[in-house]
């Protein structure tokens, strides 16, 4: 309870619902588009560089073990999504694999609330987790298009071929998810503190760490508005479909603490990993979908990862995954 109440209190938190407020008592409240997009390179890029300077300094036979983890979720979490949607939320094909791709990918922001959880736990997460954000953007997204395209999701059929047109369209979405504004700052940061010296990240560091987190809670406020909006797509999905947007995340991020904890991270560390594996993309995924997959409806993925999955994962998920991470830890540890 004290560690849910201290995640509710936190300024990330209270800022996303002081946006959901805004919305609903109809304030004229907005962060404009040019302000929002500036906010988005900022913290990418602060994420990618933070993460290569833990990179630089850490050995790399520790990091071989996170990295297949994270490589194996990042395929298995759309997968498991997928059956969710198909038994339980009884949506198409289409829509199913859509979604899943989405719960493949990972939600940075959910990443950075629990590092701003983390910062208030004894042990504090690695510093490599930033680099494992920028692996996991990928291989799940991949994994939802092939599944549409193998299943035959954009055809009537189940069992029509992959046509040339298809093909070409699928071969789009890759490269939107490879050269998008993500994975370019993610890795570009990456790289940058990967290489750099000490002392020339020391000369950036007063512009993308000091201010991290404040600009963090301005990009919190935009997301409550968004969210907020998309809570009359709720009322319209149906329980079973919204049940998936909580199940999903349970069931993806406990995988992800096991999975970290078994990787060699402490507590926290687990913790935070069980986050980005039990998140859902709402930036890169639906850029690559909406290419791919044109057919398929907005209206459950978007409402699903930024209406359900992500205030889940900020009010309860992040808390129920410390604790997992604490409980794990034990049990192998004894």
């Amino acid at each position: 309870m004290e560690l849910l109440l201290a995640n509710l209190l936190s300024p990330v938190v209270l800022s996303f619902f002081i946006g959901i407020v805004a919305k609903w008592i109809k304030s004229d409240l907005s962060i404009p588009s040019v302000m929002y997009q500036a906010i988005s390179i900022y913290l990418l890029f602060a994420i990618g560089i933070k993460g290569g300077v833990a990179i630089q300094q850490t050995p790399l036979s520790e990091l071989i073990l996170p990295i297949v983890a994270t490589l194996v979720l990042g395929c298995l979490t759309p997968l498991i999504a997928f059956f969710f949607l198909r038994k339980l939320g009884k949506c198409n094909l289409l829509d199913a694999s859509a979604t899943a791709a989405h719960y493949g990918s990972v939600s940075a922001v959910t990443f950075l609330a629990a590092l701003d959880a983390g910062s208030r736990m004894e042990i504090r997460p690695e510093g490599y987790l930033p680099a494992l954000v920028a692996i996991l953007e990928v291989p799940g997204i991949i994994v939802g298009l092939l599944l549409a395209r193998l299943k035959g999701g954009q055809n009537s059929s189940d069992t029509m071929p992959i046509k040339p047109r298809q093909k070409a369209s699928l071969g789009r979405a890759i490269h939107e998810i490879v050269t998008g504004k993500s994975i370019i700052l993610l890795v570009g940061g990456l790289l940058i503190g990967a290489i750099s010296s000490p002392e020339s990240i020391d000369l950036i560091s007063p512009f993308f760490k000091t201010p991290f987190y404040g600009v963090l809670c301005l990009f919190m406020l935009e997301l409550g508005l968004v969210a907020a909006s998309r809570f009359q797509d709720i009322k319209n999905a149906g329980i079973p479909v919204v049940l998936c947007g909580i199940i999903l995340p349970i069931i993806n991020g406990s995988l992800g603490v096991m999975a970290g904890t078994l990787a060699g991270m402490n507590p926290s560390g687990a913790a935070v990993f069980g986050a980005l594996t039990g998140s859902a993309s709402y930036i890169a995924a639906p850029a690559a979908v909406r290419i791919a997959l044109p057919k398929a409806s907005p209206g459950i993925y978007l409402m699903l990862a930024l209406g359900v999955t992500f205030p889940f994962n900020l009010t309860l998920g992040i808390p129920l995954y410390y604790k997992c991470g604490i409980w794990f830890s034990q049990l192998l540890g004894g």
